[in-house]
């Protein structure tokens, strides 16, 4: 079964760079460019994990992290919050809506694949 990921996020050389990593690791990959395509896509793409930014147009990553938890078809969905906003307060908020991990940027590739790995152990 391959795993499915939806990137978030509006930075075109960030997502080209994710799109590459999480190809390269056999991910199947659908992007968004702002938080109302994200919830779009999520709801239709119905992927296995987020990389979600905060800072995007239509709607923040926060207000997206919120929508997908409180969407019941979407439960099982892993959110990796990819941020530039690092503060103490941000990740909090974050996590408190219901993400599974906050990564800032700039990120290490290997740290983020380890958190990806983390939350989406092989399939049995």
């Amino acid at each position: 079964m391959v795993r499915r990921i939806l990137i978030v996020d509006d930075e075109p050389n960030i997502v080209t760079l994710l799109e590459f990593l999480m190809r390269g690791s056999d991910y199947e990959v659908r992007v968004a460019r702002n938080g109302e395509e994200a919830l779009r896509r999520a709801e239709s793409f119905r992927p296995d994990l987020v990389l979600l930014d905060v800072m995007m147009p239509q709607r923040s990553g926060f207000e997206v992290c919120q929508k997908i938890r409180e969407n019941p078809a979407l439960r099982d969905v892993k959110i990796v919050i990819l941020t530039a906003k690092g503060r103490d307060l941000e990740k909090d908020r974050g996590l408190n809506l219901g993400a599974n991990a906050y990564v800032t940027k700039p990120f290490s590739t290997k740290e983020l694949m380890n958190t990806v790995r983390g939350l989406l152990p092989a399939s049995e």
